[in-house]
């Protein structure tokens, strides 16, 4: 039985890197008595995948993991059982069943979305005061070209066509809706760092709060995009 959970990980947690969070819940499984499936061979694993990577220092409300199980009691009691041996920062949010042929969620990031905020001490400051209109006007505007560094070196890249939504907050904040996965990962220090560049202003990344509120799939034709949240792809145990 393939199973997908969706969690949140705030507070001190966001300094925990990606391997240490697997081996975090490979204990949490343990200790909460999941029948999960471990893979065959010598050096026998708990079948479990991240769908992407959270960046250390980022917090997260909607994380996601998938794993296999022999057996499962229903939806509600398994999210109770895994939040009972949860450390401070971490929360099951739901616990749903996929279908038998259900791609892994790895293979279906599409986009995420992110709320960026100013660290106090920051928000009323010279260049900082008016940062996000700011950042709204030059997304909307300014020149997204940029130079990004990847393993196979850097490469010229126009950001535009991957910031599928933008808009200022309410709380003088931003939210983003970026390109993520496997083709075309867009991270929001990207657009924050273009844009104090294009200023002339140092990139200070202690100055933001950033939170990845929900990681989506491109269920959409060709051409034309419809994102589903990675939770709706599967349905609740009763």
């Amino acid at each position: 039985m393939k199973i997908r959970i969706k969690f949140s990980k705030q507070g001190t947690m966001k300094f925990i890197g990606h391997l240490d969070s697997m081996r975090y819940f490979q204990k949490a499984m343990r200790r909460a008595d999941v029948d999960i499936r471990y893979s065959e061979g010598f050096s026998p694993h708990q079948i479990m995948s991240f769908a992407a990577p959270l960046g250390v220092g980022l917090t997260g409300s909607g994380e996601y993991l998938d794993i296999e199980v022999h057996s499962s009691d229903s939806s509600r009691v398994m999210v109770k059982r895994l939040n009972e041996v949860m450390a401070e920062g971490v929360e099951i949010l739901s616990f749903r069943r996929l279908p038998d042929g259900a791609a892994n969620a790895m293979s279906l990031v599409a986009a995420c979305d992110y709320t960026v905020r100013l660290r106090e001490g920051y928000d009323n400051c010279g260049f900082w005061r008016d940062f996000f209109p700011g950042l709204n006007d030059f997304i909307q505007n300014g020149n997204l070209e940029i130079v990004k560094k990847t393993k196979k070196g850097e490469k010229q890249m126009d950001l535009r066509p991957f910031v599928y939504e933008y808009r200022l907050l309410e709380d003088r904040g931003m939210f983003l809706k970026l390109s993520a996965g496997s083709s075309v990962n867009i991270k929001p220090e990207l657009l924050l760092e273009a844009y104090c560049l294009a200023k002339g202003q140092e990139y200070q990344p202690f100055a933001f709060l950033i939170n990845r509120e929900e990681v989506y799939a491109d269920t959409g034709s060709e051409g034309s995009h419809q994102f589903t949240k990675l939770e709706a792809f599967g349905e609740e145990i009763e």
